[in-house]
């Protein structure tokens, strides 16, 4: 978390961060991920360690929820620490920043292709390079498992 302060929108950089939700802690369960989210307004940082032990995630300024349309901000961005910190911001080609339902959480998408996915189970997940941000692969397979997830908000 603290390599990514300076990544963050200058007004957040200073704001206190806490763990809302943690596989380790709570369960593996996107449902419950959900419940555990911060207020509507209150940004999210998710982190995610693979089965292979690399780490990555998502910045959203606004709550990971289920939806039935696409919502974020530009200031959504996709993360990788393979190996140094990598962050893939807004390209500006579309606006599909963050989807989600009980089955699947979707950050970035184009021609049909999702920068980070997550099943319902949260034990399995996607990355592929998406015109939402212009990423790589964020781990170091298009598919992984996850070992560790955690969801953190503003305090």
């Amino acid at each position: 978390v603290p390599q990514l302060g300076p990544q963050l929108p200058p007004r957040l950089t200073q704001q206190p961060w806490h763990l809302l939700y943690s596989t380790g802690r709570d369960g593996f369960s996107l449902r419950t991920m959900y419940r555990s989210g911060a207020r509507p307004d209150s940004p999210a940082l998710l982190l995610i360690r693979d089965t292979e032990a690399q780490a990555f995630g998502a910045f959203s300024t606004s709550a990971i929820r289920s939806s039935s349309g696409f919502y974020g901000t530009g200031e959504t961005f996709l993360f990788s620490f393979c190996p140094e910190l990598k962050v893939f911001r807004w390209t500006g080609r579309n606006d599909f920043f963050m989807k989600g339902d009980v089955n699947l959480l979707m950050v970035g998408a184009g021609s049909g292709r999702f920068g980070l996915w997550l099943d319902g189970d949260l034990h399995h997940g996607g990355s592929q390079p998406c015109d939402t941000f212009g990423n790589e692969t964020l781990s170091h397979q298009e598919e992984f498992c996850i070992q560790d997830l955690e969801l953190w908000g503003l305090a």
